[in-house]
């Protein structure tokens, strides 16, 4: 192979990442690559991802694009794959997770407990709904789409006082330093596998697969977004569902503990369950599914059909 087709969506924060991974690959294994613009079904329209289907809108013509042949590699943001696995398609590598938390972009350098009563809050996400009416700080949650650049402006126009957005989504794109607030995950817990990258290739293309799993795959950022969406698919939550979940790794008295923290809500910010577990590193997937099953018997399930009717 000459050159590795690498298909990305066109989106600023999409290409910024896709050109990671096409460097990483150049400086560990030498390897030339391109990048190749899909435009994808979430990026063409202008409705909300809740309205859209969510968990596939930014994926599935990427896979499509890999399987005609059309691309060798297709970068995702993790936290947009669907639950379940397409058999045409492997998850080569997941590289260095970036820190998952999110980050407050407000007016006046303003934090989110700082905002005065009645100020509007934007996000496209129910999850982060749920979560900022939880806090009780009497902010007003508003719908937003676009890309970053789009909804930050809204916030320089006075459109509305603040967004929350990902904090690695502003890091790939070098404006960290515009954040307000990075919020603490006691606040908000990140979707599941948020910061994190997916490198796909075609399950029967074996040379590019081990190409990237030895040139960009993290062991402990597989392990625990393995745990986060193990949660996700047992919950059969969708991405209209707000559902946060964020595993981490620590050392215990006995080795490596696997902990795992996940959040169901209402998009009204009551009821909420919150609940944790930990478990072992050798049982992502186990702990994942088991602090599901705790959540449903909470009532988990019946949450999450208030918060999407």
């Amino acid at each position: 192979m000459t050159v590795l087709r690498i298909g990305t969506r066109a989106s600023a924060l999409a290409t910024a990442q896709s050109a990671n991974i096409a460097r990483q690959l150049r400086d560990r294994t030498g390897q030339e690559t391109e990048l190749v613009e899909i435009s994808t079904e979430g990026d063409r329209s202008t409705r909300l991802l809740t309205e859209l289907g969510g968990q596939g809108v930014f994926v599935s013509a990427l896979r499509d694009a890999l399987v005609a042949g059309r691309i060798d590699v297709a970068v995702h943001s993790l936290k947009d794959l669907p639950t379940t696995p397409d058999p045409a398609v492997s998850l080569a590598a997941i590289p260095a997770r970036e820190d998952p938390r999110d980050v407050v972009v407000a007016r006046d350098g303003l934090t989110l407990a700082g905002l005065p009563h009645g100020a509007t809050v934007a996000t496209g996400s129910p999850r982060r709904a749920a979560q900022i009416n939880a806090l009780g700080l009497g902010v007003e949650v508003v719908p937003i789409r676009g890309n970053v650049d789009t909804r930050m402006n809204r916030v320089r126009e006075g459109i509305v006082d603040a967004v929350v957005l990902a904090r690695a989504g502003l890091v790939r794109l070098g404006r960290l330093d515009e954040a307000t607030e990075v919020l603490d995950p006691l606040q908000m817990l990140p979707a599941p596998g948020q910061g994190a990258l997916a490198c796909e290739c075609r399950a029967d293309d074996v040379t590019v697969e081990h190409l990237l799993h030895d040139a960009l795959e993290d062991a402990a950022s597989r392990l625990v977004v393995s745990a986060e969406r193990s949660l996700l698919a047992t919950l059969e939550a969708g991405c209209s569902a707000p559902v946060g979940a964020l595993g981490d790794l620590a050392l215990g008295d006995d080795g490596d503990e696997l902990w795992l923290r996940a959040f169901v809500g209402d998009i009204s910010g009551a009821p909420t369950i919150k609940m944790s577990t930990t478990g072992s590193p050798d049982d992502a997937v186990a702990t994942g599914a088991r602090l599901a099953f705790e959540m449903l018997a909470e009532g988990a399930s019946s949450l999450m059909k208030e918060a999407v009717s």
